[in-house]
């Protein structure tokens, strides 16, 4: 039987060595999604235009909402929320279709020697080529109303890094279970639309009471979504501290969702 190795090491490596495979399957999954449509790749920048002309009419428009109460103008409350969905959507993407990775890629199992465990991988680059886009938008939006971005926007790449090591940990785990416990899917996805609202997205962290704010953190996607505003539109550096411990949990669960994948994928072929 072939060992599949479950070192940090051996995930790095897999990734390095596969790096050609993964980029042509996450091209094919990008050009798939829109292929036959009539506006083809376009629907990936009219997308995210579309959906920050809505937030920007119905959180100002209609709610006259203001971040946290202060002064900004409806066109920053906007600009604020869209930095959330920057990182929440990268997230959801991946984790969303994470349980049926494997099950809609039985070829890859039965059939072929295929590098199984890249396939998170192929979600996640095909989830951050939509981010950019988002990004581009967003960026072009905020020279337009506000005038040059601060310098700090270059730290959001930073930023993203500890969320895609959460997001790789948590689509091994969900893929692998996914093939054993098949109603998985469908709780990601209510769990997900809840996980959207218990996250300050549409609302800032120190709305809540002070007696409450500690459990919000214990949100992951809490810290990254505070660290992308710090950096996106207040213009504020990455506390060095935070970033670190982020970063390093972050790795850590990577490397366990890793360890279970290559553990429980063996008898993946016996399920299916």
């Amino acid at each position: 039987m072939q060992k599949f190795t479950s070192s940090p090491a051996g995930m790095l490596m897999g990734f390095w060595s596969h790096r050609n495979l993964l980029m042509a399957l996450a091209r094919r999954e990008v050009v798939g999604r829109y292929r036959g449509s009539f506006m083809g790749i376009l629907w990936s920048f009219i997308h995210p235009v579309f959906m920050l002309a809505v937030y920007t009419f119905v959180f100002s428009v209609i709610f006259r909402a203001r971040w946290g109460g202060g002064s900004e103008g409806r066109e920053e409350f906007a600009l604020v929320l869209f930095a959330g969905l920057l990182v929440f959507n990268v997230f959801s993407e991946c984790v969303t279709q994470a349980p049926g990775l494997i099950l809609s890629n039985v070829n890859y199992v039965k059939k072929v020697v295929f590098p199984l465990e890249i396939l998170p991988g192929v979600t996640l680059v095909s989830a951050l080529f939509h981010c950019g886009i988002s990004f581009v938008v967003w960026l072009v939006a905020d020279v337009l109303l506000f005038g040059v971005p601060p310098v700090t926007v270059l730290l959001f790449p930073l930023v993203l890094l500890p969320l895609c090591l959460f997001v790789m940990g948590l689509s091994w785990l969900l893929a692998s279970l996914g093939v054993y416990v098949r109603d998985l899917a469908q709780f990601i996805g209510l769990a997900t639309s809840v996980l959207m609202f218990l996250t300050p997205i549409f609302y800032p962290a120190t709305a809540l009471p002070e007696a409450y704010r500690a459990f919000l953190f214990l949100n992951p996607l809490t810290p990254v979504i505070e660290q992308a505003r710090d950096v996106l539109c207040w213009g504020k550096g990455l506390d060095g501290a935070e970033y670190a411990l982020t970063l390093c949990a972050s790795a850590l669960f990577a490397w366990a969702g890793f360890a279970w994948f290559q553990k429980t994928r063996k008898g993946f072929a016996d399920v299916l």
